[in-house]
């Protein structure tokens, strides 16, 4: 990390930059805020640490000038006062966090710990903010479904606070897209969304991963680790298959969202945080209750507010707005420009359970914008072993709009509108006569 230190304090400024340099990161340092924003103009920062008190140009001015010229770059702001006036006003201006003076060298290098977090999740986030403008639009929410538009009104009035939230679904149906959602929506937005999937780790790594470690806390543990539980402070934690937490780990746990304290591994000192909890899994937690393998009090302490979200085939109305979105997607992706999915395609992919839900219908898709050779994806490009059940009043509404557009796009020539549409001109026109479209 590119790091520059401004205090008019040689003394403090040297420390500062020993220790960050000790640590592996690259040091400047700046005696004045014009020196700093001297320094800014010719150097990318990723973090400056910047005394808030120094003569000429103080903290806020030099702040409020470099964000002109980076406002990607994070601040740390150093106050010799101490009180609560200065710290709000330090985050008032900007700052991602402050240091009391003298600075607790442990504290800073939590807070850089947390930076970096966040670095790596920016451009994560950044793309998922598009996504959410795009397929989460607030006044439909992905899709026509009813039942997914309740769940929107559920997400708006969860992310104003601070409740734990538990997310049910099957694999595949967006646990993990709605738990950044709430926190997209949050008050906690610009702060960390840290994920961490239960079932991916040993019981052993586990507790590490959630709690962090001192070095020496076992064998191998050559420096201190920070745990999810402090890189999520001030932001959200998102504990995803929490199904599959061991029992073991699931009294700590408990333990912990008791009071939001913990100790690391190999450590004795507390660590309070400030974490909104979001947990979700596939299965169901009661009758695992009822057979000894979750803990109830743990059951109700995560189930605070309940988002059950339904699987694909329980929303079938949805399909279409997801497929159009992710031909779109993997069309520009591939440098295509494919115009559309035809109606027996469509028809198709409507009827088809998805068994992997919305992961699977992705991936179907992005297989199909590969191989279609022309300007729609067809049947062809759709093998899905699908049920020969009789076609529902929605589906046949659905594939009247959809032949309806298309004539309307060709000037209501049936055989340009036929070879779009990939039938014959005489299916067409039976079609036609069938949904009486004039």
């Amino acid at each position: 990390m590119n790091i520059l230190v401004v205090d008019d304090e040689p003394a403090q400024r040297n420390l500062l930059a020993g220790f960050l340099q000790k640590q592996g990161h690259s040091v400047k340092t700046a005696g004045s805020g014009r020196d700093a924003i001297e320094l800014n103009k010719h150097n990318t920062f990723d973090l400056v640490i910047l005394d808030l008190k120094m003569p000429e140009l103080d903290g806020v001015e030099t702040m409020a000038q470099m964000k002109k010229i980076d406002p990607m770059t994070y601040f740390i702001i150093l106050t010799g006062y101490g009180t609560v006036e200065s710290a709000v006003q330090a985050m008032k201006i900007g700052a991602y966090d402050y240091l009391n003076k003298p600075i607790n060298l442990d504290e800073l290098e939590i807070i850089i710990a947390r930076i970096n977090e966040e670095k790596g999740l920016h451009q994560e986030l950044n793309l998922l903010r598009d996504e959410i403008k795009e397929i989460f639009p607030t006044d439909s929410f992905i899709a026509q479904s009813k039942k997914m538009k309740e769940i929107l009104k559920i997400v708006n009035r969860v992310a104003k606070s601070d409740a734990a939230v538990l997310i049910l679904g099957e694999s595949g149906t967006g646990k993990e897209m709605i738990a950044r959602l709430i926190h997209q929506m949050s008050p906690r937005k610009d702060r960390q969304f840290v994920p961490i999937s239960c079932a991916a780790l040993p019981e052993t790594l586990l507790e590490s991963e959630l709690f962090g470690y001192e070095k020496g806390a076992f064998t191998g543990a050559e420096k201190r680790r920070y745990g999810k539980f402090e890189l999520a402070h001030q932001g959200t934690l998102f504990l995803d298959e929490i199904g599959d937490l061991p029992l073991s780990t699931q009294v700590k746990l408990l333990r912990v969202l008791q009071e939001f304290t913990f100790e690391r591994l190999g450590s004795n000192t507390p660590i309070k945080v400030n974490v909104r909890l979001i947990s979700a899994t596939n299965q169901d937690l009661k009758k695992k209750i009822a057979r000894g393998k979750f803990r109830e009090d743990l059951y109700y302490r995560l189930n605070v507010i309940n988002i059950n979200i339904p699987p694909l085939r329980q929303r079938r109305e949805d399909i279409p707005v997801l497929a159009e979105y992710f031909l779109k997607k993997f069309s520009q992706r591939s440098h295509k420009e494919i115009k559309g999915i035809t109606p027996d395609a469509l028809k198709r992919l409507v009827r088809y359970d998805w068994p992997g839900n919305i992961r699977e219908l992705e991936n179907v898709i992005e297989r199909a914008v590969v191989l279609c050779p022309g300007d729609y994806i067809t049947i062809k490009e759709i093998p899905l072993e699908w049920h020969t059940e009789e076609e529902s009043g929605s589906l046949a509404e659905m594939e009247k709009v959809h032949i309806k557009k298309i004539l309307e796009k060709t000037g209501w020539n049936l055989s340009e509108a036929a070879k779009i549409l990939g039938i014959h001109r005489n299916t067409l026109r039976a079609k036609i006569k069938e949904y009486d479209i004039k």
